[in-house]
């Protein structure tokens, strides 16, 4: 009897079948979101793979203008730093930078070329609002290197496609008004350097 017994207590029992649990997805079908090396994409559909056995959830982000489609898992998509789109505040605080004064380090180029793309390609719009407002030549200022004017364009593109994403305007419209602000505060600040020459000389 009490070999029976023993017996019943040594039988191994039957795991119970654990229930994977479904990931809580911060991102949506049809949200546009910001990936870093990319800017604005569109969340067109979230799928299921299985990979060696393994079920994997992703996005699947559509960016039109680069005719490019990104599948980045969800569970890794806030590490590779794939967030929101600005809300508006966040938006002012951006423009407010490019009302500011630029600020050129006087390192070599090739350095500073290096810090404007990281920063470009940072996913922070408030980042690549510095390199605009770093990088920007009005008409009546010398011109830019190749180079210069690729990486101004670069960071100009990145940040109007967010703002024209959350104002839901054209791209274009956005570009225009980035413009309009960044001529206006060279021409302010033109004029403020002017002034001082002037007190300067009286």
């Amino acid at each position: 009897m009490a070999t029976q017994k023993k017996t019943q207590a040594a039988a191994p029992q039957a795991p119970a079948p654990v229930a994977t649990p479904k990931s809580k997805l911060k991102f949506k079908a049809n949200e546009f979101v910001v990936y870093p090396a990319h800017g604005v994409g569109k969340i067109v559909d979230i799928e299921e793979q299985e990979i060696a056995g393994a079920k994997l959830e992703l996005y699947v982000i559509d960016f039109l203008k680069e005719k490019m489609r990104l599948r980045v898992p969800t569970a890794k998509a806030e590490s590779v730093g794939m967030r929101k789109l600005a809300d508006k505040n966040l938006v002012e605080q951006a423009m407010k930078v490019l009302k500011g004064r630029a600020k050129i380090k006087r390192t070599m180029w090739s350095r500073r070329a290096q810090e404007y793309e990281a920063k470009i390609n940072s996913g922070d719009i408030i980042s690549v609002a510095e390199v605009v407002r770093d990088l920007f030549r009005s008409d009546r200022q010398p011109e830019q290197s190749y180079s210069e004017r690729q990486l101004f364009e670069a960071a100009l593109d990145r940040m109007a496609r967010e703002i024209a994403a959350v104002k839901k305007v054209p791209d274009a419209e956005a570009v225009a008004e980035l413009e309009g602000i960044l001529d206006k505060t060279a021409r302010k600040n033109e004029k403020a350097a002017e002034d001082a020459a002037a007190e300067k000389a009286a």
